[in-house]
């Protein structure tokens, strides 16, 4: 019995090299090619100040010159009520939430990656009038992490990045 699973343990990184598999953060993975390489376009708001700020943390921040990529990311968000009392009352509240993404390379001008990421969050709005204002920052900040951690995941798994 231990020797089977032995022989399954083994064949694991074989079958994973068999299909294409590349770590991200190897040597000339997509990780490292677009580690401090990316200059993100300038916020226009704070949910895409946000983005930015996550997708500069994740991605590294770039040089002002000498970039090799160029990411333009765009936000778009929607409320809704989510809970709503017999009295007509909302207690709860989502915020959906779209980014568009597209990934450039300087050098040669072509779109290398491109796409549209969206999720939600909900907050609370029992609470004081206080309290219900800090949900929503905080909702709003856990929705931009969210979409920057979706992006930066399709640009490691796109194509054409790395050696």
């Amino acid at each position: 019995m231990s020797l089977f699973s032995r022989r399954t343990l083994l064949m694991i990184p074989l079958a994973l090299a068999a299909c294409g598999f590349e770590p991200v953060y190897a040597p000339g993975g997509s990780g490292a090619a677009l580690n401090g390489k990316v200059a993100v376009s300038a916020p226009n708001s704070v949910d895409t100040y946000m983005l930015v700020q996550n997708l500069e943390q994740r991605l590294g921040r770039s040089a002002t010159s000498g970039n090799e990529y160029e990411l333009n990311v765009n936000v778009s968000t929607a409320f809704r009520s989510s809970a709503i009392t017999t009295t007509n009352e909302t207690n709860r509240y989502t915020i959906e939430g779209k980014s568009n993404y597209a990934l450039r390379s300087n050098q040669t001008g072509q779109v290398i990656a491109s796409g549209t990421v969206e999720n939600f969050v909900s907050y609370s709005a029992a609470g004081s009038t206080v309290s219900t204002l800090a949900d929503e920052r905080d909702a709003r900040k856990r929705l931009m992490a969210i979409l920057s951690d979706q992006i930066v995941s399709e640009l490691y798994a796109a194509p054409g990045l790395g050696s």
